[in-house]
């Protein structure tokens, strides 16, 4: 029987993050999964933010003024850095899933991580520059 499907709910969850002794399609999954649920949660922090448009131009713009702060700026970067690293991922998921590159998975996950750290750079650069 399955070492994991005895333990305790949240240990199962938890144990989704494990890295120990995972190879590259372990890491990638696990790499799937917190992206995934960092996106889900700047979601809702952008339904709250559309929320201040209904207090009115004042609340909003305070706000606004508010987002150029640096730690703002950063946290905008783990969104554009989430969103390269998931959809990438996805692309791979679904050449995969399709049969195509199947032989080179790990190559093709290497290759499409580096293209995401790259684009991540260029957006940080222009980010904290602008």
């Amino acid at each position: 029987m399955n070492e994991k499907s005895n333990l305790p709910a949240p240990r199962k969850f938890l144990s989704w993050f494990n890295p120990v002794g995972r190879q590259t399609g372990g890491w990638a999954f696990i790499l799937n999964r917190i992206t995934a649920l960092g996106l889900t949660l700047f979601l809702y922090i952008h339904l709250l933010v559309l929320g201040k448009l209904a207090q009115g131009p004042n609340a909003y713009d305070s706000f606004v003024r508010l987002t150029h702060q640096p730690l703002f700026i950063f946290g905008e970067l783990l969104v554009v850095a989430a969103a390269f690293l998931h959809g990438l991922n996805g692309v791979r998921i679904v050449l995969t899933t399709f049969g195509i590159s199947v032989p080179y998975q790990k190559q093709f996950f290497y290759a499409l991580m580096t293209l995401a750290i790259i684009a991540i750079v260029i957006f940080g650069y222009h980010m904290f520059t602008s």
